[in-house]
């Protein structure tokens, strides 16, 4: 009868693969920049194995050693406990896939600085693989891309790019390569019908077709002449992007009317700039581009941080009514939240303002003190920057939760989002779902242990989360790859700050 433990398991299965790959302990530890001993106790299933060092073993050996997807990570969280000390901002998550997508404009070698370890990335990192482009990371969130003389898109990654919605930034710069070319369907979150009008707009206006086939779009240049200004047909972040990735190597100027000034595209613009790109208007809603018809050069350039992450700290802290300091947070894209959550009573300090890494973003240090919440007269909604950005809406539920008196808060962006915040009903929340977009939620409640699967998509997965923390006893949130998508080593940072979630693999 088999008694091993999955930890045990994993340890066998390690070795196994280090004795194939023929090194020795001593080698193997050398890779993974630790001792022979640690090693050992990693093979025998002595060690605790974090997902930064499952993700180190993976590289060394490479192999995926634990799949974080198809239901085989799950958190367990023993909530109630106080959040307390500093935790720092990551860099962002949507820069990071966009800086990759950004990068295949680039004919010689793209170095990247703070780009997220976190399933996205991942699975964008397989697509430009697939296709015979060099990537490769040279520290723990650099990473070094090399285009090839050709791109191999008949050995593309389809399960990959169908997973993340992000490969769709990846046809402005494939256009300037390719005459034709097909990309699958895009995925990402679930949350209703998600069409890619913008987008195909915006390639429409600058010499593309886009053709929608069953399992693919297929995107070939027209006889067409690109139009001297592009109207945005929405204000969507990635199609903005999109509309800068394809002007910023068409020799000419383009205009681009009505678009998102939003954090991630700002840092597409001082990315094309640095590629020689000349753009006037970053951070407005009005940007010109004066294109070039080839760009060669060794870039290296700085990510900048995630305002989504700040806020995330931000609601977990008056959740579990803590006191808490989150540094590097990019003030300019949290002006409005943090507005709001004033009036509501929360009791924030804020440092006086410095300069990111890339020279340009804004960062404040905030303190969060345990606060008495009360609702807001008016209903709280999302709007295209420099509104409350729409990523950041979920997390003023969980706050609400805690908040004396009725939250009105309308998701009208996202097609049935608002449907997974009743999820928190579960930990004793009183949430009414008036229709697919808008809630009532009474407080202030508080929050009792559960068992939740994550739904599949990013921010309601991390509301969850934030309950469970809040939440007295033992809860358990199964099924964490939506979170992984977005957040890096969340479990281990939480713990550093005082809350306790175990890690549970599955083989």
């Amino acid at each position: 009868m088999n008694t091993q433990t999955g930890q045990e398991k994993i340890g066998q299965f390690i070795k196994d693969l280090r004795l194939r790959k023929q090194l020795t302990q001593t080698e193997f530890a050398k890779a993974l920049e630790t001792s022979q001993s640690a090693v050992a106790r990693i093979e025998s299933g002595n060690q605790n194995l974090t997902t930064s060092l499952l993700e180190k073993i993976s590289d060394a050996l490479n192999h995926k050693i634990v799949s974080l997807s198809d239901n085989t990570l799950d958190f367990r969280i023993t909530g109630g406990k106080k959040l307390s000390g500093s935790i720092q901002t990551n860099t962002s998550k949507n820069g990071s896939v966009a800086l990759l997508c950004a990068s295949l404009l680039n004919k010689g070698t793209t170095t990247l600085h703070g780009i997220a370890r976190i399933e996205e990335v991942y699975r964008v990192i397989e697509i430009l693989q697939s296709i015979d482009i060099d990537v490769k990371w040279t520290d723990d969130n650099i990473l070094r891309i090399s285009p090839p003389k050709e791109f191999a898109m008949d050995e593309l990654d389809i399960e990959a790019a169908r997973r993340v919605r992000s490969s769709l930034m990846m046809i402005g710069p494939l256009s300037h390569a390719l005459d034709t070319f097909n990309l699958p369907h895009a995925g990402g979150c679930k949350m209703g019908e998600r069409t890619i009008a913008a987008h195909k707009h915006v390639f429409e206006s600058l010499g593309l077709a886009i053709s929608t086939n069953e399992d693919d779009y297929e995107i070939t240049h027209t006889q067409e002449d690109p139009v001297d200004e592009v109207i945005m047909y929405e204000a969507s972040d990635t199609a903005t992007i999109n509309a800068l990735l394809r002007a910023a190597r068409l020799e000419r100027k383009t205009k681009i009317s009505f678009c998102t000034p939003n954090y991630q595209v700002q840092d597409i613009c001082f990315f094309l700039e640095k590629l020689g790109v000349e753009i006037d208007g970053i951070g407005t809603s009005t940007l010109i581009v004066h294109g070039v018809s080839d760009i060669d050069t060794d870039v290296v350039h700085e990510n900048s941080e995630d305002p989504i992450e700040s806020m995330m700290f931000i609601s977990a802290a008056l959740v579990t009514n803590s006191e808490l300091e989150i540094t590097r947070c990019p003030i300019d894209f949290l002006k409005l939240e943090l507005l709001k959550l004033e009036k509501m009573g929360a009791e924030i300090e804020q440092s006086d303002e410095y300069t990111s890494t890339n020279g340009r973003t804004k960062l404040v240090d905030l303190t969060v003190h345990p606060s008495e919440l009360k609702a807001l007269d008016v209903k709280i909604h999302a709007l295209p920057y420099p509104g409350i950005n729409a990523d950041n809406l979920p997390f003023f539920v969980p706050i609400a939760t805690q908040a004396e008196g009725t939250t009105k808060i309308n998701d009208w962006m996202w097609e049935n989002r608002a449907i997974y915040f009743t999820e928190l009903n579960r930990f004793g929340a009183d949430i009414e779902l008036a229709d697919p977009h808008r809630v009532y939620i009474n407080g202030p409640t508080e929050f009792r242990a559960s068992q939740v699967v994550c739904p599949p998509a990013l921010r309601p997965s991390v509301i969850i989360l934030i309950a469970m923390l809040a939440a007295e006893g033992t809860s358990v949130l199964r099924n964490v790859y939506s979170i992984q998508r977005g957040y890096e080593n969340i479990a281990e940072r939480l713990n550093d700050i005082g809350a306790d979630i175990e890690i549970m693999h599955n083989i």
